[in-house]
C-alpha cells in the first residue's frame, strides 16, 4: 500500500516545538562538553565520529558535559533556506502542481525543494510569482531586476522586461539577523498569524485569490489581431476571477494579466467563450496558479515550507558566572530538554549551570601549584579503595579544580596476595561530603598536580574574597566539594554534534545554532 508522510505534518511539528520551548512549562538548554576528544579517537580534530543514539551513550554525554545555557523564547525561530537573489539567476516560480510529471525548473519535483523565494540585499523576503514562464521559454528567464518595493500587491522589480513578478513577505529584523541567520538558513517571523508587525501583508491576502495565470500555448487564428478582450473570466469553483488577454498581429495570445484576482479557487479555466474571444483553428492552453491555503501572505510557514527550527545560544565569559571554562577544549555540543535541578524534581531553571564537579584546596602552595587538564588527580578513599577523576581546569588564585568522573577508570583489580581491591569508584569524591574524616586507611589529599594538596573543608559559599577582590566561582560549596547545579541523567538529549575541538580562551565567545530538520 502506498502512502507519504506530508511536508504539512512536518511544518506542524516543527511549530510545535517552537512552541514547547517558548512555554513556562519546559526548558531547554544547549550544552558543551567533551574535553579532551583525542583520547578517544587519535584523528577526531580531523575526522569526528557521528555520535551514537543510544542509551549508553547518552550517559556519556552526561559524563563529558562542562555547562549548559538556558535557551529562552527569543532563542528559537522557525527557519528556512537562505536564496540570497543574485542577477542573472532563473529561479523558479511559485506553483501548486510540482510533481514527478511536471517538475519545476530546477528540477525539483515539489514546492518546497525548488527556489521560488529570495532575500534581497536588505533581507527583505519575496516569492517569485512569475519567473518569465512563456511558450518560448517554458523554464523561465534569468532574473535581472532586484524586488526592493514593499508594496502590498505584486510587481515587477523593474524596467529590465525579464517577466518576473515579486510578492514581499516580509523583512527580517536586525537582531534576528545576527541570531538566526545561518549558512544555509533565514528566519521566519513568528506568531505571523497574530503579530501585528505583519498584520498589513496577512491582512492582504485573500483566500483561493488568482494572481497569475501562465501560457502553455499561444493558439492559432485566435480573436482578431491586435485585439485586446477583457473581464475574460476564470471558471472553477471560485468567484470573480478575470483577466485581460491582448492577441498580437498573427492572431495568437500575446498576454494574458488577471485584472480580477477573486476568491475561493482551488481550481480554475480561463473561459476564452465565456470572454467573446473566437478561439481559432487551435485553442490557447493556459495555466492557472492557485495560491495557497488563504492566499499568498496569510500564512507564511505553510507558504515557504518552514520545517526546520534554529536554536541560538551565545556561549560567554561571565565573571560572576564562569560556568564555561577557559584554557581546556570543547569538542561537543547538544540540546537537552527539560533537565532537572541537582538532587530535585523540579526543572532547571537558571540561565547558566554548571555539568562539572568542583574542589577548592587548601594549604599554602594551593595557589601556586599547577594541574595539567585532561590528567588524572586521585584521591585515596580508603585501603584499596581510589577514587579518581580528569582536571577541567584549575584555578590557582582561588583553587578551584573542576573535574569529570571518566567512567573507563573505574573498575575492579585483583591484587596477589592481598585479596581484591577496589579501585577508582566513578563517585569517590561524594563520599567526602558525608564523612568528618576519610575511610579507615584514606586521606582527603588530592594527587596529580605538581604537589598533593588537600580539600579546604572550612569553605562553604558561591564567592571568595582574596586581597579585598570578590572572585565568583559559578556553583555553591559545601565544606570545599561542589556539585554541578544540574541532576545529571535527567531530561532529554535532543541533539548531539561532535565537533573539532577548539579551545576557549577569556576573550572569546561563542554562538551555537543548532538547526532540526522536521
Amino acid at each position: 500500500m502506498a502512502a507519504i508522510i506530508t511536508d504539512q505534518i512536518r511544518i506542524l511539528n516543527a511549530k510545535n516545538f517552537v512552541a514547547g520551548v517558548t512555554t513556562s512549562t519546559n526548558s531547554y538548554y544547549s550544552f558543551v562538553g567533551l574535553t579532551n576528544p583525542t583520547n578517544i579517537q587519535s584523528d577526531w580534530d580531523v575526522n569526528p565520529p557521528s555520535p551514537s543514539d543510544n542509551f549508553d551513550e547518552e550517559n556519556n554525554y552526561w559524563d563529558t558535559m562542562i555547562a549548559l545555557k538556558k535557551i529562552d523564547k527569543s532563542d528559537v525561530a522557525l527557519v528556512v533556506r537562505k536564496l540570497f537573489w543574485v542577477s542573472g539567476t532563473t529561479y523558479d516560480m511559485y506553483r501548486h502542481d510540482y510533481s514527478i510529471s511536471k517538475p519545476a525548473r530546477s528540477g525539483s519535483t515539489n514546492l518546497y525543494s525548488s527556489r521560488y523565494f529570495v532575500v534581497n540585499s536588505d533581507y527583505r523576503v519575496y516569492i517569485c510569482l512569475q519567473n518569465g514562464t512563456t511558450p518560448e521559454t517554458p523554464t523561465g528567464q534569468p532574473s535581472l531586476d532586484e524586488p526592493v518595493f514593499t508594496d502590498l500587491e505584486p510587481k515587477s522589480a523593474g524596467t529590465s522586461g525579464d517577466g518576473y513578478i515579486w510578492k514581499y513577505l516580509y523583512t527580517i529584523k536586525p537582531s534576528e539577523i545576527s541570531k538566526f541567520e545561518s549558512i544555509d538558513f533565514i528566519s521566519v517571523p513568528l506568531n505571523w498569524e497574530t503579530s501585528a508587525d505583519n498584520a498589513a501583508i496577512r491582512d492582504n491576502a485573500v483566500d483561493g485569490s488568482i494572481k497569475i495565470v501562465t501560457i502553455i500555448d499561444r493558439g492559432v487564428g485566435v480573436g482578431v489581431a491586435n485585439g485586446t478582450y477583457t473581464r475574460v473570466p476564470i471558471k472553477g469553483d471560485g468567484v470573480g476571477a478575470e483577466c485581460t488577454v491582448s492577441i498580437d498581429a498573427d492572431q495568437k495570445v500575446e498576454s494574458i494579466t488577471v485584472s480580477n484576482q477573486g476568491s475561493g479557487y482551488t481550481y480554475g479555466n480561463v473561459d476564452l467563450v465565456a470572454g467573446n474571444v473566437p478561439l481559432g483553428s487551435t485553442v490557447p492552453v493556459f495555466n492557472v496558479i492557485i495560491p495557497p491555503d488563504g492566499g499568498h501572505g496569510a500564512n507564511i510557514y505553510r507558504e515557504l515550507g518552514a520545517k526546520n527550527v534554529l536554536l541560538y545560544s551565545r556561549i560567554e565569559n561571565d565573571v560572576e558566572n564562569p560556568d564555561f571554562i577557559t584554557g581546556n577544549q570543547i569538542s561537543r555540543i547538544g540540546i537537552v530538554e527539560n533537565p532537572k535541578a541537582y538532587e530535585s524534581i523540579q526543572n532547571l531553571s537558571l540561565s547558566k549551570a554548571s555539568a562539572v564537579y568542583a574542589i577548592k584546596l587548601d594549604g599554602n602552595s594551593a595557589t601556586s601549584s599547577t594541574f595539567e587538564i585532561n590528567t588524572t588527580i586521585t584521591q585515596t578513599i580508603g585501603l584499596g579503595i581510589t577514587a579518581s577523576g580528569k582536571v577541567i581546569s584549575y584555578d590557582q588564585t582561588t583553587a578551584v579544580l573542576k573535574y569529570w568522573q571518566d567512567r573507563t577508570l573505574a573498575g575492579f583489580t585483583t591484587t596477589p596476595g592481598a585479596g581484591i581491591g577496589i579501585t577508582n569508584p566513578i563517585y569517590g569524591y561524594e563520599l567526602n561530603k558525608f564523612l568528618s574524616s576519610p575511610l579507615s586507611g584514606g586521606s582527603l589529599t588530592i594527587n596529580g598536580g605538581s604537589v598533593p594538596l588537600g580539600i579546604d573543608t572550612s569553605f562553604t559559599g558561591i564567592s571568595t574574597v582574596i586581597n579585598n577582590r570578590t572572585y565568583y566561582l559559578g556553583q555553591s560549596f559545601t565544606d570545599g566539594l561542589s556539585n554541578p547545579e544540574v541532576k545529571k541523567h535527567t531530561g532529554n538529549i535532543i541533539y548531539v554534534d561532535n565537533r573539532p575541538s577548539i579551545t576557549r580562551s577569556t576573550n572569546q565567545k561563542e554562538d551555537i545554532k543548532v538547526i532540526l530538520q522536521f
